[in-house]
């Protein structure tokens, strides 16, 4: 890996691949050269409405040109970059924002029908003299345009301001900015919930995102002739560091998307000529189910996918009826990005039963309860060591100390290795679930609920759902409450896949003697 600095990766991608299409959005469409420039341009604004070096960008926006140019102009800026999800509420945002002090935020006008803008405004609460009232570290708002533009105001910025606002900032100050970002420098800081019901900030340094996105190209053998379909959300790392870092580092040319629907991926697919697509298992199932799916779309070789239990009749109909060449599946979570992954010429087995090999060079090991190296074919916890393990949890060392123990990373999933180092996770210790491809942790539901008049107590697991994978199920102990009542206290509070899709009320909660909630019976 040439580049130890996304701002480095910025100008090795030009100077590789200048003239090669970088990104394509609807009628957007940028060679890596004006894609390098474009960057220079954003990060010009940035520094223009008073992001400094080591400040940190959110950006809470959907996938598209947008994101790209907005999150590689932070970096080169020298700033950090914290994604928000789409899907959270404003309460979920405002909780990030303040918690990552932002100096500058990205915003969607408006998406899936709603001002996210206005959310934040209204979650925030009250404040005199700031550019958003009750966030008082944001400096300043640029607006993505997406849709009918809300109110604006002092600070608030709209992107047709970009060339103005960076009109005012001399090129050679941004260059300075750019050399001055180091591999040590903190890159980016990702939010996953946690067991205990509050989001954590995962940081990563310049040289770990580049470093994971660079095993995942080599394991996908993803070069300048690729064309990446982007539908995973650049919120996530799966979207970003394995899809936008991705391409930057290959010279592979971006098509994000910003929602899918699979009448309009099918179209893409066969007029862009995609050839790499990585999702979570339910997008390709319902590629396969699209009645407007008329024989493979042309050009397609490979196809990544985790997150789920992956049935070895998908893999097949993926290559048969979708075309692929090869399908990889893989295993990774926020605090490690890529931490195992199948490779060209495993077969079918291994890539529907497990979850590959370490990868992004990570000593992988399965251990008990004494932490203690379990054979090959015994379950226990699945841990990892190596450079790309997260630098830590923002402003949280215990809980860095809990998640990193000398140098090996606790994954808290339970898992099984074969006699090849293959990986195959059978559990999860932590009780998270995967919803649509996105991540639930329980505690986070169960936290909401308690907060509604009339629950004294709550629990909430995975079931299985066809088309989702796994929704969650809330128990309730209350008096007064309708299922539609829970619901609808969870629609402002969590974002959609965080919700239960059913409740039931029960008298009592099972436990065991000291008091924990047995979900295990529950789930029975």
């Amino acid at each position: 890996m040439a580049a130890d600095s996304i701002p480095a990766a910025v100008r090795t991608a030009e100077r590789r691949f200048g003239e090669i299409e970088a990104l394509v959005d609807g009628p957007v469409r940028l060679t890596f050269a004006q894609l390098a420039a474009e960057v220079r341009e954003m990060a010009r604004m940035f520094v223009a409405v008073g992001v400094r070096a080591g400040d940190r960008v959110a950006l809470n926006s959907p996938n598209t040109h947008h994101w790209v140019l907005a999150a590689l102009g932070a970096s080169y800026a020298g700033a950090t970059l914290i994604p928000v999800n789409t899907r959270f509420t404003g309460v979920e945002t405002v909780d990030l924002l303040r918690r990552g002090k932002v100096r500058a935020l990205v915003v969607a006008d408006d998406f899936l029908g709603t001002d996210r803008l206005a959310g934040i405004r209204e979650a925030a609460g009250d404040g005199a003299g700031e550019v958003v009232a009750g966030l008082p570290e944001v400096r300043a708002v640029l607006r993505v345009p997406l849709g009918a533009a809300g109110r604006a105001g002092p600070g608030v910025h709209d992107w047709h301001d970009i060339p103005e606002l960076a009109a005012q900032v001399p090129p050679q100050l941004v260059e300075q900015r750019a050399d001055a970002v180091g591999a040590e420098d903190l890159a980016d800081v990702l939010f996953t919930s946690g067991t205990t019901g509050r989001a954590k900030g995962v940081m990563s340094l310049h040289r770990q995102s580049l470093g994971v996105a660079a095993a995942w190209a080599e394991c996908g053998r993803v070069g300048q002739d690729d064309r990446y379909l982007l539908v995973n959300p650049f919120s996530h790392s799966f979207g970003y560091k394995a899809g936008i870092l991705v391409c930057l580092l290959t010279g592979a040319t971006m098509l994000p998307r910003a929602v899918f629907d699979p009448a309009g991926v099918l179209r893409i697919l066969e007029t862009e000529r995609v050839s790499v697509l990585a999702a979570a298992p339910t997008i390709f199932q319902s590629l396969l189910h699209a009645p407007e799916r008329a024989g493979s779309p042309p050009g397609l070789r490979l196809a990544v996918t985790g997150a789920a239990v992956v049935p070895i009749t998908l893999i097949e109909r993926m290559r048969g009826e979708l075309g692929f060449d090869t399908v990889l599946t893989a295993y990774g979570l926020t605090e490690a990005v890529v931490a195992t992954m199948c490779r060209p010429g495993d077969e079918p087995e291994t890539v529907a039963h497990t979850a590959g090999r370490a990868a992004a060079d990570f000593e992988l090991a399965v251990i008990d309860g004494e932490s203690r190296s379990l054979p090959a074919g015994e379950a226990g916890e699945v841990v990892l060591r190596g450079p790309n393990v997260m630098r830590g949890y923002l402003d949280d060392p215990e809980a860095t100390e809990a998640a990193v123990i000398d140098g090996w990373l606790h994954t808290g999933d339970v898992g099984v290795l074969d006699e090849r180092g293959n990986l195959k996770i059978t559990d999860r210790l932590k009780d998270m679930y995967v919803c649509g491809g996105f991540n639930v942790y329980p505690a986070e539901v169960e936290q909401a609920l308690a907060a509604l008049d009339g629950v004294r107590d709550v629990a909430v697991i995975g079931v299985p759902d066809e088309r989702l994978g796994e929704v969650g199920r809330a128990f309730v102990v209350g008096a007064g409450l309708t299922e539609q009542d829970v619901l609808a206290h969870c629609e402002h509070r969590l974002a959609n896949y965080k919700r239960p899709r059913a409740v039931e009320f029960v008298a009592e909660l099972p436990r065991n003697a000291s008091g924990k909630v047995l979900k295990r019976n529950l789930r029975q």
